[in-house]
């Protein structure tokens, strides 16, 4: 019987998701960097102007991004491009993620379904907001 489950759920999603790519369904079925970093280096929460909020948070070291995470209540779509954001800015410099754009993250997914595609620009935007607060919290301490 749990087969049977486990072939109708198979079924379903493929039905649901099978116009997407494959990138972002693995994305979405596959989420990485979810949670939060106890006692962060930066800490910013975002609300879109579809109602999701996206909370990061991050280390860094050595000038890079060590590790960064999110916790989101918006669907799946905000899941994977928040998912993506975060998975590439890992390892890189300030100046290296904020190079990242909302064009970037629909073009991985190979196109986002265009009433989705504010999830990309949600997800971009919380992880400048992110990194402008990392900056600010730098300069205040390095003006104390």
């Amino acid at each position: 019987m749990a087969d049977n489950i486990d072939d109708i759920a198979k079924k379903l999603q493929d039905a649901i998701f099978s116009g997407y790519s494959p990138r972002l369904k693995e994305e979405l079925f596959n989420a990485a960097n979810i949670g939060r970093i106890e006692s962060p280096d930066s800490y910013v929460r975002i609300t879109g102007v579809c109602g999701d909020t996206i909370e990061m948070s991050l280390s860094m070291q050595d000038g890079r991004i060590r590790e960064i995470q999110f916790l989101t209540d918006g669907c799946g779509f905000t899941v994977a491009c928040a998912s993506y954001v975060t998975r590439t800015s890992r390892g890189k410099s300030i100046e290296e993620a904020l190079a990242i754009r909302p064009e970037d993250v629909d073009q991985y997914f190979e196109g986002l379904p265009e009433e989705n595609k504010h999830c990309a620009k949600l997800a971009v935007m919380t992880l400048c907001a992110l990194l402008e607060e990392y900056s600010k919290n730098c300069e205040a301490n390095d003006e104390s």
